[in-house]
């Protein structure tokens, strides 16, 4: 047939050189090839040309050929002759396999390279074999990239800065909880600390395969991530490794972009980390509600035990308490408990399923009810006092920087004493604050009590008071410099003296018994400097008077002379070397040094006291016996303290020492400090009472301990210093009335139970011997010192709180004309001897070799202090000029 699909079969067989190719191409084509239009009958039919012939043979490009019998070159085929002979073509060359190049060369028989059949209707919408395998390589190539990729790009980051803050815990010197510093309740500890009841309960709970499976859950984090996406709630990443990276490392954020970073450090974390490590951070990053951040802090809030301590009913509680911390607590929500049980159970049965708990341990186990929560008592009370007290010796003493105390974690025990410091702070409410009229006495809101005990031996301070409360008062009046110390200064000035062995202006070495001029503004000798001439509590002259009882009655013009004998550089660094720090404000060597014009702190004259006490040796206090980081126990995670043995050394010969104290046991027991025998003890002390009677103070000490106390006037809005005049319904206050009461009940109180211990000393040689007056520069013996100081007699200050106004009250004895031999100044019961013979029992006691006792009266002489105006002890305010221009009044 002439149809187009025989030509072309007929043009692929020439192509492949058939024999019957040649002929059958040769052949005319009859003219049934072409499809002439229709014509006329009439018109006669023309053959069509040879060109015309084979174009039709060669697959005609174009749509017209010459048309027979019109005399044209051409007739167009039918609408779809060209479509078909491509069709044909195309069926022919699948069949025989011979690729048609349109040109007349032939080709070489060629594989067939046909595709497959297409595929129709809905087959098309099934895909292939072929595309599924390939799609499932390409993903899977992509993924590899992609984990490749993120892989190299995500590093370990550091840890953020939340999970690494902690709390510092300070605990009393016995290891009870004293306070916990810091804005994150976190306590981090290590596994060891860490119960393995608690840790199998976590383990049950969260990821019971946690130590044999890998770092991260795929199916898990996909999960998570696409119920993140959908809005159908959050999930946490599943296995504790993931948790840990998203506590440690990451914000808490629900996040695609912060899953993606999980699962890369989690990776990475579970080839560098053990286990056991990534278990502990765990457990110390994960919050467990009641502000309680990590294991150790939950087991305290909730049941008040450490993480060793716990059980395993509690710590399956605890465990519990990790889905969500706030919801489970039973006692805030008690709604939930039957919940919450479920889950304990829950918790329970995989210990129980992984052999972590015995059947019968499984049954007999009851729901451990926590403890009701407390509120936190944070820094309130003392805790904040005690809390700066350590927090500034630890970075005073360099032990450990601001910063690194700031971000915490830090285990302080301290060396206070816990009974001390309620027997401390009981003594004060007692004797002062329980005794405020706020209501009724304006004056009294402004009352103020400091104070610091210390142990001499070791320089521990085992008590210390700073204030009313920590969170109503921020300023801790045990460390304050900003008081003047008054008349507890003149101790120092004594013992300088008796250090460098130091003599009057007319060449008499200074002891106990040498003899000054008490009288009231009498000028300095031997001063190049302005003329200075202070005044006597009460301006009172004494006349020739020992520094003994000068020391008794605090008088100015006895201790601003003695100053200026011994040398104003050489008193100022013997207060340096018995511990007064040397950036202490007003510490002026000048005469006025001995009247107390220096404001030191509460506990640098503790410290000072102390080496007194210890017979002269001297090492810095300490607030602190151990320290340990991160929760490590013994010297691995131990911080390096200064040595106390290293750092002791003789301030001032014990000689120097123990001559003070022999004259200071005189103002305890016949001096302005005879309150202070309530303690029940041999003591040693010294009053002393600030310009304007802004504070009042006293400084004692025991063979055991030594304690300093001061009542502070201070206006609570504008912070000023104020008198006290008035305050506790008494005319005025001074250092032996509730100072020295303070220190008697709390010295009874804190020894109680202990050994009387009396003063072993060594006094400076012929400091029991008396010394006769000279006639120059006083004309008579006994010096007249008026009324006020006849020997029986007392001014009306005896220690106690009445009104000090100099009144005086007259004794049973007689002052002799002549002065008496002297007793031993460290007998136990009739006091310390003056070199007038007389002893310091109680006014109108009976008289020992002259007759007459000096112990009934009391000081009537006071500290100076410069910077204009001073207070007394008792009675009276006193004025003088200081050297430099400046006045100063101070009393004893």
């Amino acid at each position: 047939m002439n149809t187009p699909a025989a030509v072309a079969t007929r043009y692929v067989a020439y192509r492949r050189k058939l024999p019957t190719a040649t002929a059958a191409y040769n052949r005319p084509a009859p003219t049934t090839t072409l499809l002439p239009r229709a014509r006329p009958p009439d018109t006669e039919a023309q053959e069509p040309s040879p060109r015309t012939v084979r174009r039709a043979r060669h697959f005609p490009s174009t749509k017209r050929v010459p048309r027979a019998g019109n005399g044209t070159h051409g007739a167009r085929v039918f609408k779809s002759g060209q479509q078909t002979v491509k069709r044909a073509y195309r069926d022919v060359r699948r069949e025989t396999g011979v690729r048609h190049d349109m040109n007349d060369q032939p080709q070489p028989q060629q594989p067939s390279t046909a595709p497959p059949r297409r595929r129709t209707g809905r087959r098309r919408l099934i895909p292939t074999w072929r595309t599924v395998l390939g799609t499932f390589l390409g993903a899977l190539l992509l993924l590899i990239g992609l984990f490749a990729l993120g892989y190299f790009l995500v590093e370990i980051p550091a840890a953020n800065a939340s999970a690494t803050k902690q709390s510092n815990v300070y605990l009393y010197a016995d290891g009870s909880r004293l306070a916990r510093d810091g804005e994150v309740n976190r306590e981090n500890v290590t596994l060891a600390r860490i119960s393995k009841d608690t840790q199998h309960a976590v383990l049950a709970a969260e990821d019971r395969d946690f130590y044999s499976e890998s770092a991260v859950d795929p199916q898990a984090m996909i999960r998570a991530a696409w119920n993140t996406v959908t809005g159908k709630g959050k999930q946490s990443g599943s296995t504790i490794t993931q948790q840990y990276v998203k506590n440690y490392y990451l914000a808490q954020e629900q996040t695609v972009t912060r899953k993606i970073k999980e699962f890369f450090i989690a990776i990475k974390l579970d080839q560098e980390v053990s286990k056991d490590d990534i278990l502990e951070g765990y457990l110390n990053t994960s919050y467990f509600g009641r502000n309680a951040y990590g294991i150790q802090a939950a087991a305290q809030a909730y049941y008040d035990v450490d993480a060793k301590d716990l059980t395993a009913a509690q710590g399956a509680y605890l465990a519990t308490l990790l889905n969500v911390p706030s919801k489970y607590d039973v006692i805030a929500h008690p709604e939930n408990k039957p919940a919450v049980v479920g889950r304990w159970n829950y918790v329970l049965d995989g210990m129980l399923k992984k052999k972590w708990l015995t059947p019968l341990e499984r049954a007999g186990m009851e729901f451990p009810t926590p403890k009701e929560a407390k509120g936190s008592a944070g820094l309130s009370g003392q805790r904040g006092y005690l809390v700066q007290a350590v927090n500034d010796y630890l970075t005073g003493s360099e032990i450990i920087d601001e910063d690194a105390l700031a971000t915490g974690g830090y285990r302080i025990t301290t060396t206070i004493q816990k009974d001390k410091q309620n027997a401390f702070v009981k003594a004060v409410d007692d004797q002062v604050m329980n005794q405020l009229d706020k209501k009724n006495r304006e004056i009294d809101r402004n009352v103020r009590a400091g104070g610091v005990s210390i142990d001499p031996a070791t320089g521990k301070v085992v008590a210390m008071y700073g204030g009313i409360d920590y969170t109503k008062q921020y300023v801790n009046n045990a460390t304050r410099r900003d008081y003047q110390v008054g008349s507890t200064f003149k101790p120092f000035v004594l013992a300088s003296a008796v250090q460098n062995g130091s003599t009057t202006q007319d060449g008499r070495l200074i002891t106990p018994n040498t003899v000054y001029d008490g009288t009231n503004q009498r000028p300095v000798e031997g001063w190049q400097g302005a003329s200075y001439a202070p005044e006597n509590e009460g301006q009172t002259s004494y006349g020739s008077i020992s520094v003994r009882e000068a020391t008794d009655k605090s008088v100015n013009a006895v201790y601003a002379q003695m100053a200026v004998d011994v040398g104003p550089e050489k008193v100022r660094q013997t207060a340096l070397d018995l511990g007064i720090p040397s950036s202490t404000p007003d510490l002026t060597a000048s005469p006025s040094i001995a009247l107390g014009p220096a404001t030191a702190s509460v506990l640098d004259m503790a410290e000072a006291y102390a080496t007194l006490a210890n017979h002269g040796k001297h090492g810095r206090y300490s607030l602190v016996s151990e320290i340990t980081k991160d929760g490590q126990d013994g010297t691995e995670g131990a911080v390096e303290l200064p040595s106390r043995e290293t750092g002791v050394r003789q301030a001032v010969s014990r000689e120097a020492a123990d001559t003070t104290t022999a004259v200071l046991r005189g103002v305890v027991e016949g001096g302005t400090g005879t309150s202070a025998q309530a303690a029940g003890r041999p003591a040693a002390g010294k009053t002393g009472t600030a310009e304007e009677d802004q504070a009042a103070w006293f400084a004692g000490y025991t063979p055991d301990l030594a304690t300093v106390i001061a009542v502070m006037g201070q206006n609570p809005k504008t912070g000023a210093h104020t008198p006290l005049y008035g305050a506790l319904g008494q005319d005025r206050i001074n250092g032996g009335g509730y100072p020295a009461q303070i220190w008697a009940q709390y010295t009874q109180a804190a020894l109680e139970g202990t050994e009387a211990k009396d003063f072993d000393l060594q006094i400076q040689a012929g400091a029991e011997e008396p010394e006769l007056p000279t006639e120059e520069p006083w004309e008579e013996w006994p010096p007249d010192t008026g009324e006020e100081d006849n020997g029986g007699t007392t001014d009306g200050s005896d220690g106690s709180n009445g009104p000090e106004d100099g009144r005086p009250t007259t004794g049973s004895e007689e002052t002799p004309s002549t002065p008496p031999a002297s007793t031993a100044p460290d007998q136990p019961s009739g006091g310390t001897s003056t070199d007038g013979g007389t002893t310091d029992g109680t006014a109108g006691g009976k008289p020992t070799d002259g007759g007459t006792t000096d112990g009934g009266t009391s000081s009537t002489g006071g500290d100076t202090a410069t910077g204009g105006g001073g207070t007394t002890d008792d009675g009276g305010i006193t004025a003088g000029r200081a050297d430099g221009g400046a006045t100063s009044r101070s009393a004893g």
